[in-house]
């Protein structure tokens, strides 16, 4: 799908609540940064529908950005027509915040249609901010291959799923997501939590990173608080989520290639292990 001379347009997408966009929206840019053939166009939301219509790749970081319909359908078909989707930490997220006066219980409405579907997931609740171990689930695939399991200081994401997921990263964690509507049941199974996986769609593919939270001493003020008074980088200052991140935005840029067509009579390759 590349242009003339091998351009690649990518569209990121970087806005929303309770974290620190411009770190991250800045990181995410040099990244991209290092392969010259992409040329990137920045948002805040998904008003981007017409971007959308020519790109290649798309790279999102987001907490409650909530597509319109129009937007859904359109992110639909550009994974569906061969897109690449790369979809960071809250990109899977609606969160309402609580009322004013009312108890302090975020709820997550089920608000992204069938994008939820294409993505693979909804967020549902998360355990407080604390270091947690990432394991690796597949030690052979090329996107975490040679990664140890490492610790973490992130929002471990408990997730509604959807369709098959091949995945590659996961945590265990049974407890409540104390601070959630849904807290006290989402994670009481002992299922693994995905942390990194892949989902195909059509001629597409998704590639969803659940790690990644960042936020700045400014960032919640609509929740009563101006100053938090620290600024947390989490994973970003993990040499492993750096690397897989790396390697995650390299996905997106050059693609594996797809897999051979079976011949007549043979066997159909099997699909990818559901999550």
């Amino acid at each position: 799908m590349a242009g003339p001379a091998g351009r690649l347009d990518a569209v990121l997408v970087c806005g929303g609540k309770w974290h620190d966009f411009d770190y991250a929206r800045l990181r995410l840019l040099e990244l991209l940064g290092d392969h010259p053939r992409v040329r990137t166009t920045v948002h805040q939301d998904y008003d981007c529908v017409d971007a959308l219509k020519k790109a290649d790749l798309l790279v999102t970081y987001t907490c409650d950005v909530r597509p319109r319909p129009a937007q859904r359908a359109a992110l639909a078909r550009f994974v569906e027509r061969g897109g690449r989707w790369l979809a960071l930490h809250g990109t899977n997220a609606v969160i309402e915040a609580p009322a004013s006066g009312g108890p302090r219980v975020f709820s997550t409405p089920r608000l992204l249609g069938e994008l939820a579907e294409v993505l693979g997931s909804q967020f549902v609740a998360h355990p407080p901010i604390e270091p947690y171990e990432v394991q690796v689930t597949r030690p052979g695939h090329p996107l975490v291959a040679g990664i140890e399991p490492f610790t973490v200081t992130d929002e471990l994401y408990v997730c509604e799923l959807h369709g098959e997921l091949e995945v590659l990263l996961h945590a265990e964690y049974t407890g409540p997501c104390r601070g959630f509507a849904e807290g006290d049941t989402a994670a009481l199974d002992d299922a693994p939590r995905p942390v990194l996986y892949l989902k195909r769609h059509g001629s597409g593919e998704v590639c969803c990173f659940t790690l990644g939270h960042c936020r700045g001493r400014y960032d919640v003020q609509d929740l009563g608080v101006d100053d938090t008074g620290r600024v947390d980088r989490g994973p970003w200052e993990t040499p492993e989520f750096v690397t897989v991140l790396r390697r995650c935005v390299e996905r997106v840029v050059s693609p594996p290639p797809p897999l051979p067509v079976p011949s007549l009579g043979a066997a159909a390759p099997r699909p990818p292990l559901s999550a």
